[in-house]
């Protein structure tokens, strides 16, 4: 048995075991906890598939910007969640959700094992017509030019999802800033974290924007990076969100999608149709469109996470 097949093992058998912990854990933070470490084996388990996008977008949204919105989630419920959940058959439902879980997982894999061999794919379609959009990364080919429309709607869809997020705000607190006020905390670990690690994170975000049109990297995982970035100088207090009638704050969400959609429209005059690229300005307007989609994510995410206005206690 070789290193990597146990590896492998390893990887699977702490993905099982994790997600029945997940599903048997008596408290929300247990199960978030759970939910964000099942998350990361996944992430490992795409990079051993050879699915370096997989990952990081695992990683970065699903583990990442999934787990603390679910952490936010369970903090705003607080007691009054704990107070309802007494009337709940706790057991039946774990049991119900246990066995559920254990019959969507049959059904994917009994769908994968009955592939036929090799299995059916349009990779090597990609792969051929890969020259024509000046990238170098197949993944990014496929979300910014030949299914450009699921991505434009996936940035359409954080717009709306923040205008959902801001929607449940008490009439009292429209106006104000997103999410709680945060105090600068004394905590000094926080605080050394929270004015060392940005510089580096936006480094790194960025690259990994950057990469994106020739590795595995894009905006979504870039822009998460970035998101995540500026949620940890918010904890420590070091900064504050603009209020949610700043029309520049407004601009940064909706720039993306609007980026997107004015050059997919200028298809329609120069190439063969609505997200057609002229063919000499293919790479150059991905660039753009992944750029502008790169600030819009990272503050619709950053909305999301932090939460609707609250009003001043």
């Amino acid at each position: 048995m070789t290193a990597a097949l146990l590896l492998d093992l390893a990887l699977a058998l702490s993905a099982v075991a994790v997600a029945l912990w997940t599903v048997a854990a008596k408290r929300a933070f247990e199960a978030i906890v759970g939910f964000i470490a099942f998350g990361l084996l996944l992430s490992l388990a795409w990079v051993r598939l050879g699915t370096v996008d997989v990952a990081l977008t695992e990683a970065a949204v699903g583990a990442g910007a999934g787990g603390v919105l679910l952490l936010g989630a369970s903090a705003r419920l607080g007691t009054r969640a704990l107070a309802e959940a007494k009337d709940v058959p706790i057991l039946p439902l774990r049991v119900a959700t246990g066995l559920l879980c254990a019959l969507l997982s049959g059904a994917l894999g009994w769908a994968i094992l009955s592939l036929p061999t090799p299995a059916p794919s349009l990779a090597p379609l990609a792969a051929a017509n890969l020259a024509a959009t000046e990238l170098g990364n197949p993944v990014s080919g496929v979300l910014l030019a030949w299914r450009a429309m699921d991505t434009l709607l996936e940035a359409v869809a954080l717009v709306l999802a923040v205008i959902g997020v801001w929607s449940v705000a008490g009439d009292d607190a429209w106006g104000g800033i997103p999410g709680p006020a945060q105090p600068p905390r004394r905590d000094p670990a926080l605080r050394l974290a929270a004015r060392i690690l940005p510089p580096i994170g936006v480094v790194i975000g960025v690259h990994i924007v950057w990469t994106g049109a020739d590795a595995p990297g894009g905006a979504f995982q870039g822009g998460t990076v970035l998101a995540a970035m500026w949620v940890l100088a918010w904890m420590a207090g070091l900064v504050r969100p603009p209020a949610v009638s700043s029309r520049k704050m407004r601009t940064w969400v909706v720039t993306g999608p609007l980026v997107f959609i004015a050059i997919g429209l200028l298809g329609c005059f120069l190439a063969d149709g609505f997200l057609a690229y002229p063919a000499a300005f293919t790479k150059p307007l991905i660039l753009v469109v992944e750029a502008a989609l790169t600030f819009s994510i990272a503050v619709a995410l950053v909305l999301l996470l932090i939460g609707p206005p609250e009003a001043a206690s």
